[in-house]
C-alpha cells in the first residue's frame, strides 16, 4: 500500500511539471501568434526547469540514499526553481490572459499575504529555515516513515526555492520590488548558512537516520558544491538585472539632460 502511495504522488508530481510546461509553451505560443514577441530562451528555460522537476520525481538518481536524496532536493529546490524563474512564467500570464484573468491574478499579486511572502527576510526564512529543520531535526527521519508528509516536504522544498529565487531575481512582477543590496545581503545570507549546513551533515546525518559514512560524505558534497554552483547563478542573474537597470538610469538622465540645455542658436541670439 505504501508503494501504491508513493507511485500516486510521483506521477502526480510528474504530471503536474508537465502540465506547466505545457500550459507555457501554449501562452508563449498565443502571444507570437498577436505578434507579441517573447524570446525562445525563455521557453526553453521554463521548459527545461519542468523537465528538471520531472525527472527528479521519476528517475532515481545514481549513488546511496541519502546522495540520491541530496541530488533531488538540488534539483526540486534550487536548480529547477531557477530555470522556471528565468522563463518569467508571471510576466507571460500577464500578458497572454484575458482580461478578466489578469485582473484576478493582479489581485492576488496585490494581496497582503504575498505582499507577506515576497519581502526578503520571509523568504529567506522560509528557504533556509526550511532546510535546517528538516535536517537538524526529526522531522526527515519522520518523513521517511510516512508518504504524505515526504510529500508534504517535497512541495515545501520546491514552494520555497521558487519563492526565494523569485524574490531575489526579481524578473517578475512583485508587490514590492526588493533593492539590489536587500537582495545580495539575503543571497550572501542563505548562501553561508547553505554551506554550513552542508559541513555540519558531513559530520553527522539527520537526527534518527543511519546512513553510512560515504554516502554522507557524497551528499554532503554534492549539497555543498551544487549549492555554490546555484548560488552563482543567482549572483550573476543579480548583478545583470543591476547593470541593466543602471545602464536604462544613465540613459534617462541623459535623455532629460538634453532636453533641459536650450538649442546653441538661443544663446547666440541673445
Amino acid at each position: 500500500m505504501q508503494h501504491q502511495q508513493d507511485g500516486r504522488l510521483i506521477l502526480l508530481a510528474a504530471g503536474l511539471a508537465l502540465c506547466g510546461a505545457v500550459a507555457y509553451v501554449l501562452a508563449a505560443s498565443r502571444l507570437r501568434r498577436r505578434g507579441d514577441r517573447w524570446s525562445p530562451l525563455r521557453d526553453l528555460s521554463f521548459t527545461a526547469g519542468a523537465a528538471g522537476l520531472v525527472a527528479a520525481a521519476l528517475v532515481a538518481p545514481p549513488g546511496g540514499p541519502f546522495t540520491a536524496h541530496m541530488a533531488q532536493h538540488l534539483a526540486t529546490g534550487m536548480a529547477a526553481p531557477l530555470l522556471l524563474v528565468l522563463g518569467r512564467p508571471v510576466t507571460l500570464a500577464l500578458r497572454s490572459l484575458p482580461a478578466g484573468g489578469r485582473r484576478a491574478l493582479l489581485a492576488v499579486l496585490r494581496s497582503r499575504p504575498i505582499g507577506v511572502l515576497t519581502r526578503v527576510p520571509v523568504a529567506a526564512l522560509l528557504d533556509v529555515g526550511g532546510l535546517w529543520l528538516l535536517y537538524r531535526g526529526p522531522l526527515f527521519a519522520a518523513a521517511h516513515e510516512r508518504p504524505w508528509l515526504a510529500a508534504l516536504v517535497q512541495v515545501h522544498v520546491f514552494a520555497a526555492g521558487l519563492l526565494f529565487t523569485s524574490v531575489v531575481c526579481a524578473l517578475d512582477p512583485l508587490p514590492r520590488r526588493p533593492g539590489t543590496v536587500a537582495r545580495s545581503a539575503a543571497l550572501v545570507g542563505a548562501g553561508a548558512a547553505h554551506a554550513v549546513l552542508a559541513k555540519l551533515l558531513y559530520a553527522a546525518p539527520p537526527p534518527g537516520t543511519g546512513f553510512g559514512a560515504p554516502d554522507l560524505a557524497a551528499a554532503a558534497e554534492l549539497m555543498y558544491y551544487g549549492g555554490d554552483l546555484v548560488e552563482i547563478a543567482l549572483a550573476a542573474v543579480v548583478g545583470l538585472r543591476w547593470y541593466a537597470a543602471s545602464g536604462r538610469r544613465l540613459a534617462r538622465e541623459r535623455r532629460r539632460g538634453a532636453t533641459a540645455e536650450p538649442p546653441a542658436s538661443a544663446s547666440y541670439g541673445q
